[in-house]
């Protein structure tokens, strides 16, 4: 028996998040049903977090475990897997680890990119939010710096969640522009269900002079999402890298 990991990326566009669900079509359902018809047998595949209905990635790992002949092989295997797979889901690398490998509790960090435009452009509807009007992009920074100050994200948490913690370690966290999109770029080592989409839509407040940045860190503090701003639209967030140790897949 062998340990696989898989670098993949999709286009969420079409999918209720990564994680199977009962009741909307996954990007882990559509990879574990293709791989279980190339590999003929049960395949469980654990991937490196679970993203929102709608959201990307550009970066993602997953592993399974398999003695079939082909995991021997893993660029075939992932030639052969393409094949198989929607035009919105790619494989691009698999790599052999050691058994005790895990791709969602060895990564050490995640960053997400959230992609803003004020110009409109057909051609990106599905991946770049349009803003109606320009925000104070300074101000918005310099309140995203106060993010470093806190482990407890409650505030920017989706509710009734079963996570054991809400903690969090933010080490990036910047608003840039990129071309002809405004970007919000957040790296941490683990992010809370909807988090990313509620620390942009409440830092845009703060760009539109709605909330200070003083209000800013009293909604983190009194860890009540109904204080946070609103969660903004999935379609304009990615999940950028993920990474793991170094040395890791050596």
């Amino acid at each position: 028996m062998a340990r696989l990991f898989l670098r993949l990326a999709y286009d969420g566009s079409q999918y209720h998040g990564w994680q199977i669900q009962p009741n909307g079509v996954t990007v882990q359902q559509i990879m574990v049903s293709e791989m279980q018809k190339l590999l003929q047998q049960p395949i469980n595949l654990t991937g490196c977090g679970r993203t929102d209905t709608g959201v990307h990635a550009r970066e993602f790992y997953a592993h399974f475990d398999s003695d079939h002949p082909l995991v021997d092989n893993p660029s075939e295997l992932v030639r052969r897997l393409n094949r198989m797979l929607p035009n919105d889901i790619v494989v691009y690398e698999g790599y052999h680890v050691a058994e005790h490998c895990n791709s969602r509790f060895d990564a050490i960090s995640r960053t997400y990119k959230y992609y803003t435009t004020f110009s409109k452009n057909p051609f990106e509807r599905n991946w770049v939010v349009k803003l109606n009007k320009l925000p104070d992009v300074e101000l918005m920074n310099r309140a995203a710096t106060v993010l470093y100050d806190f482990l407890d994200f409650t505030s920017f948490s989706k509710l009734h969640t079963q996570t054991a913690t809400n903690n969090c370690k933010i080490t990036e966290a910047h608003w840039a522009n990129e071309g002809n999109n405004l970007v919000f770029t957040i790296t941490a080592d683990r992010f809370l269900r909807n988090m990313v989409r509620a620390v942009v839509g409440t830092l845009l407040e703060v760009g539109y002079g709605k909330e200070s940045i003083d209000s800013f860190r009293t909604i983190i503090e009194i860890k009540d999402r109904c204080r946070a701003g609103m969660s903004v639209p999935a379609h304009g967030l990615f999940l950028e890298k993920v990474t793991y140790p170094d040395g890791y897949f050596d």
